[in-house]
């Protein structure tokens, strides 16, 4: 990985995985630490080989570098000689290899798109691809034609959606009164809501990005007069109609609403849209077992972003002067006080559950944030979608430590919305009996609603612990997740350590489970 501890490309066989953002590490040599590659590319050495030139790399001369002890990656233009990062790389050689001497950018892509490649890797830099001459015969959709120009002599990569996705493509205008501005957004998407509206205004500017199936459309523009930090997001279900609502400063009349920004109207994948960071503030820290806390983020008042069930989002830490990323899922305060109908809280707080690794580089720096300091969020991120939990009849989740906190919001959501569902059961593993998160909480849970359903398996109990014992096996899976009713219809979720979420998949495959059936996410 560049800068985070976990892979940069996904190792063949880890496809299912990949595609809900799991990682997969590799135990590496004594000082191959990211700390350890931090400090090394501080150290002055001549990482990149070419004694500080820059070159220009042909294809040709790209494909001569694909040996470990000698390789060569190019990541969206640019080629770096990744040969002294290999023994630091938590994936595995292997995965590096997979884009030795060729563009790995597609690769690099399927599993971790948000990475800072260019900081973790700007001491091995070799250059810039050689493109060859292009010549441009497509109609660009939503591209002016003043962006077709050539830059430096250069052209510059162009986007184009596939024709599926051009009567998808929203539109937009906006109307104002004495002391409003408002941006009308037509998605022409039936059952548009909130979560799918993600609004910050910050220093002037405007940036909505708004999800559409699996596009993501970008409103980005420099607001022609000031506005008030509070904003107001409306959206409306059956004709997929979203209203941005900002307040003037001043009682002026605007000439117009402003001037378009970097990918402003851009309408494209939303696997290729670099993800948004803003200020979150910390407003309380709550212990909730040994090593585990709560942690209470407040968004900025300019800021409208809901994270969908089963989504995550990424906290960015500047540490020894690189940027370091982690992904986390939303919580609620309380299991059982939060069964409800999502509460205002959603869009404006964020609740982590993490623990905190004492000898770890991230999470001691995060447990150091004092109440106030602020943290970088990324926007919400994942591949989980409530149309699969809408219909379920059975729904199993396995869980192994932290691995617990996506299935937080799932249960609220499928126990409180999914009338189809009959039952729901956790099998939640850990070392000890004092590593259980919520323990209480779900307990109480099974007595308030008999579909729901408790295990606790330890891999370390004491003498005193009476329930189950051991680790993740098709033995205890075996009994566990067996269908209410033959051919009934059902969701296995699975998050832990990645050994935890391959085992389990691979377990769950033997006991005649289909992919379709299957869902891990990222722990």
């Amino acid at each position: 990985m560049l800068n985070v501890p976990a892979q940069a490309f996904p190792a063949p066989g880890s496809q299912q995985r990949a595609a809900a953002g799991g990682r997969s590490k590799v135990p590496l040599k004594p000082g191959r630490s990211l700390m350890d590659w931090i400090r090394l590319t501080k150290s002055g050495r001549d990482l990149a080989g070419l004694k500080g030139r820059l070159i220009e790399v042909t294809e040709d001369e790209l494909a001569k570098h694909s040996k470990k002890e000698d390789c060569w990656i190019c990541i969206r233009g640019l080629v770096y000689n990744i040969t002294p990062y290999m023994e630091y790389h938590p994936g595995g050689e292997d995965e590096l290899m997979r884009a030795a001497g060729r563009d790995g950018t597609d690769l690099f892509d399927q599993v971790h798109r948000w990475v800072n490649y260019e900081s973790m890797l700007k001491e091995c830099l070799v250059g810039r691809m050689a493109f060859k001459p292009v010549t441009v015969t497509t109609e660009i959709c939503c591209a002016p034609p003043e962006e077709k120009k050539l830059l430096n002599g250069m052209l510059p990569k162009i986007k184009v959606l596939d024709t599926s996705s051009r009567d998808l493509t929203p539109s937009y205008e906006w109307f104002q009164t004495d002391y409003s501005v408002t941006v009308v957004i037509y998605t022409k998407q039936k059952g548009m809501n909130s979560e799918m509206v993600i609004v910050d205004q910050q220093d002037g500017r405007l940036r909505v990005d708004i999800i559409v199936k699996n596009y993501s459309y970008l409103l980005h523009i420099e607001l022609n007069c000031a506005v008030q930090e509070d904003i107001a997001v409306r959206t409306s279900e059956k004709v997929g109609k979203v209203e941005i609502v900002l307040k003037k400063k001043d009682n002026i009349h605007w000439s117009k609403l402003g001037e378009p920004l970097e990918s402003h109207k851009s309408f494209i994948r939303c696997t290729e849209r670099g993800l948004y960071y803003r200020k979150c503030k910390l407003i309380s820290k709550t212990e909730v077992t040994h090593d585990t806390k709560l942690f209470c983020l407040m968004l900025p008042q300019s800021t409208h972003l809901e994270v969908p069930v089963g989504q995550h989002v990424y906290l960015k830490q500047i540490i020894a002067g690189t940027e370091i990323v982690k992904p986390y899922t939303p919580v609620s305060f309380s299991l059982i006080s939060d069964f409800k109908e999502p509460s205002h809280h959603d869009s404006t707080h964020l609740i982590l559950m993490i623990k905190i690794y004492p000898n770890g580089l991230f999470t001691p720096k995060l447990d150091h944030l004092q109440i106030g300091d602020c943290i970088s969020v990324s926007n919400p991120g994942g591949s989980f979608k409530k149309s699969q939990v809408q219909t379920l009849e059975d729904l199993f989740l396995l869980a192994a430590g932290t691995g617990f906190t996506p299935m937080v919001k799932l249960l609220n959501y499928v126990l409180t919305n999914v009338c189809s569902l009959r039952t729901v059961k956790l099998m939640f593993f850990n070392k000890t009996e004092d590593d259980i998160l919520w323990k209480s909480q779900l307990e109480e849970l099974t007595l308030t609603d008999k579909r729901f359903e408790v295990q606790f398996i330890l891999s370390e109990p004491t003498r005193e612990w009476k329930g189950k014992q051991g680790k993740i096996s098709l033995s205890l899976l075996s009994e566990f997740v067996k269908r209410s009713k033959k051919d009934s219809k059902v969701l296995i979720c699975v998050c832990g350590p990645a050994l935890f979420t391959e085992q389990g998949i691979r377990f769950l495959q033997d006991l005649g489970y289909s992919k379709e059936e299957i869902h891990s996410f990222t722990a």
